[in-house]
Order: C-alpha cells, then sequence, then structure tokens
C-alpha cells in the first residue's frame, strides 16, 4: 500500500476521531474513549501540531491511521524534566499488520527529535515498542503515576543520555483524566 504521513490539519479532526474510534474498538484493555482524548489533548496545553501525524492511503485519500505524541513531565526529587507521551497510536483493524502503526512511530519519533524533545514515554505493548529502541522506563528510575506492569511502561531517549539522572514520576496533561 502507498501512503504519507503528514501532519494532522483542523479538516482532518472529524475523520481522524473515527480512526481512533475504530481502531480502539475491539480491544480488550480500551476505555473505548481514546477518541475523546484525542479531542481533549488537542485543546490541553499539552498539544503540539507538529506532532499530530495522519497516514494517509494515497490511493483513495483515506485516513488510515492517527499517532499522538503530547507534552509530559517526569517530576524527581528537587527536579522536573520535559518529556512527550506517546499516545494514542491508532490504525483501524482492517489496515494493521501493514506497517501503518510502524511509518507512524518511526516518523513520530524522527519529527520529535528534530523538533528537540529528548526523550518519549509510552504506556503499551512490551513486545511491540522494543523494536523502536524503548526500553523499561524503570531502568532510569522514571515510574507511571499508576499501577501498570513493569514490562509495558517504557521509555526512549530521543537525544544520548537526555534521561540520565531525570528519575522520577511522570506527571501527564490533566486532559488524560478528564471524563
Amino acid at each position: 500500500m502507498h501512503m504519507i504521513i503528514r501532519k494532522e490539519e483542523a479538516k482532518d479532526y472529524e475523520a481522524v476521531e473515527k480512526v481512533v474510534q475504530h481502531a480502539f474498538e475491539t480491544m480488550e484493555f480500551s476505555d473505548k474513549k481514546e477518541h475523546e482524548l484525542v479531542a481533549r489533548i488537542r485543546t490541553s496545553e499539552a498539544f503540539i501540531p507538529e506532532l499530530s501525524l495522519v497516514a494517509i492511503n494515497k490511493e483513495n485519500d483515506e485516513i488510515i491511521g492517527h499517532i499522538l505524541f503530547s507534552k509530559i513531565k517526569i517530576v524527581g526529587e528537587g527536579k522536573t524534566a520535559e518529556s512527550l507521551a506517546l499516545a494514542p497510536v491508532s490504525v483501524p483493524p482492517q489496515y494493521q499488520n501493514q506497517g501503518v502503526g510502524r511509518r507512524l512511530i518511526e516518523e513520530g519519533i524522527q519529527a520529535a527529535r528534530e523538533l528537540g524533545y529528548g526523550s518519549v514515554i509510552v504506556l503499551g505493548h512490551s513486545e511491540y515498542y522494543p523494536k523502536f529502541g524503548f526500553k523499561k522506563a524503570s531502568v532510569w528510575g522514571i515510574k507511571a503515576p499508576f499501577e501498570v506492569p513493569d514490562d509495558a511502561f517504557m521509555a526512549l531517549e530521543l537525544i544520548e543520555n537526555s534521561l540520565k539522572d531525570q528519575s522520577g514520576v511522570v506527571e501527564y496533561s490533566k486532559a488524560f483524566f478528564e471524563a
């Protein structure tokens, strides 16, 4: 399949929310409200328009995937570091296992690096994200603000040693917790 990855535009919002909703509708560990999270993040202080990307099927101009990185903080004793949350990555079932998610993640990571961000945190599948260089966040002493399996809470240094001496608890935008 031929696809392009580009920055999400306001005209894409409705289609993106449908893609996100469809991507998570059969997921076992989903509250089925990820599309609402995306909408809340877009209106929050954590939103970075350059890091909200869509995958477009070039044959029919259809949006077939979306990825969103937003600002978070790692709060430790006497220090705070800015980082990014990777959430969610959305690919509807009919386009999964075709490289859409991989391309979105790779291009999103590259865009974040180019914007000067030092790290990314993800809560996700422990066998999928390490393919992109993610490691257990606990390696750096970074913890989630809620109970999660250690191997599912991961971090990636976009700049070498950016997480060195950055232990602490991740502080997500309040958009993650609003109903």
